[in-house]
């Protein structure tokens, strides 16, 4: 009973110690995603996404950069857009720029797997958005699509950002705006109140992952094949994990980190970060706003994607040389330890912004800007 007790212990000791090591990044992100939410106008655009081409695609891209990096609150951004006129492949474009090309992610995969996973995220996403319009209409004819469109105008509205009255003003009378300010908090407190219990099972899959042997790993990613062989297993058991740990978003990136030191390759790791919009949850999301025809097929295209980007970006960066060589980063390296140095430096001033944004919420609604509600 004491064993047990003690790897329960460590477990939760190393989860803690993961988040010590990214709280601040974690705390910049969202508020860097609050600002943009609050202050970049939505509806502007939402007609100018009703086409299939390049500068539909663009404008879809760069709003769902602009928005949050969490997936159920993608998924149904993309539902309203796709009600209101975008085409599938620009709401489908808006959810892969809103859960790849955020700033909470690119910083968390830095602090936690290095640069070269930032620049293989920003740059996979943007070649995953390009083969999902490539490949759109082998899986979704113009039929379905709109047969998809009658059935989400129909659908509840499930997990959404409302807009703000800070968008009508100017950036300059923004900044020195109270108001303003206190809509930036609500956006940061709204995706915090989303997104907490995700994150937390992030961190702790990965402590308790974390104290399982190499051995374990040994059994998922084949390890001792030639390289393709290798590369194409593990970027087809990378998007698997991650469907059957239901962990999307922001949560997904510790786990990643943990298998990354248990040997898979660049290739499923990427993969593997990618596959947040296809865990069983958001699929049961799909068929509900879209129906089960739609949803099965947008799934596969997804999965279709999220494996050929990955080996695209594998193959961009192998060239390159980017591709992070030499020794894996140790158990220790990833879950590291509370010491007096910049960690702790940047930790304290990421958790006054925490405390600040949240005091700014006092006295509004205690209901977040994005409901979370059940999806089955």
């Amino acid at each position: 009973m004491s064993a047990v007790v003690e790897k329960i212990g460590e477990g939760l000791e190393q989860s803690f110690l993961m988040a010590y090591e990214v709280w601040w990044a974690l705390v910049l992100g969202f508020a860097i995603s609050a600002v943009v939410q609050a202050w970049v106008p939505r509806e502007r655009i939402e007609g100018a996404l009703s086409g299939d081409g390049f500068l539909p695609i663009a404008k879809a891209t760069g709003l769902g950069a602009a928005s949050s990096s969490c997936s159920y609150a993608a998924i149904a951004i993309a539902k309203s857009l796709f009600q209101k006129g975008a085409s599938a492949v620009t709401a489908l474009a808006f959810q892969f720029a809103s859960t790849n090309l955020v700033w909470e992610l690119g910083l968390v995969l830095w602090v936690l797997l290095g640069w070269q996973f930032t620049v293989a995220q920003f740059v996979g996403g943007l070649v995953l958005i390009a083969l999902m319009a490539v490949l759109l209409r082998r899986f979704v004819s113009p039929a379905l699509e709109e047969q998809a469109r009658a059935h989400a105008q129909q659908a509840q509205a499930g997990h959404e950002h409302n807009a703000e009255p800070g968008e009508a003003q100017g950036w300059r009378g923004r900044l020195t705006s109270r108001q303003a300010w206190t809509d930036v908090a609500a956006n940061f407190r709204g995706d915090w109140t989303m997104l907490w219990k995700e994150i937390a099972l992030g961190f702790l899959l990965a402590g308790f992952i974390g104290l399982l042997g190499d051995d374990f790993f040994n059994v998922l990613f084949v390890t001792d094949a030639p390289p393709l062989i290798r590369t194409i297993e593990n970027v087809l058991v990378g998007p698997l994990i991650a469907v059957l740990s239901f962990v999307c978003s922001v949560g997904n990136v510790p786990l990643a980190a943990v298998l990354w030191s248990g040997g898979i390759s660049f290739a499923g790791v990427i993969a593997f970060i990618f596959a947040d919009l296809i865990v069983l949850p958001i699929v049961l999301a799909y068929r509900k706003y879209y129906g089960t025809a739609f949803a099965l097929r947008i799934t596969a295209l997804m999965f279709v994607t999220i494996v050929s980007a990955a080996l695209v970006v594998n193959g961009l960066f192998g060239v390159a040389g980017l591709i992070p060589s030499g020794a894996r980063p140790t158990r220790m390296d990833i879950f590291g330890s509370v010491q007096v140095d910049y960690k702790l430096f940047l930790n304290v001033f990421g958790t006054t912004i925490f405390l600040a944004l949240f005091w700014l919420t006092r006295g509004r609604d205690s209901q977040p800007h994005c409901e979370h509600h059940r999806t089955s």
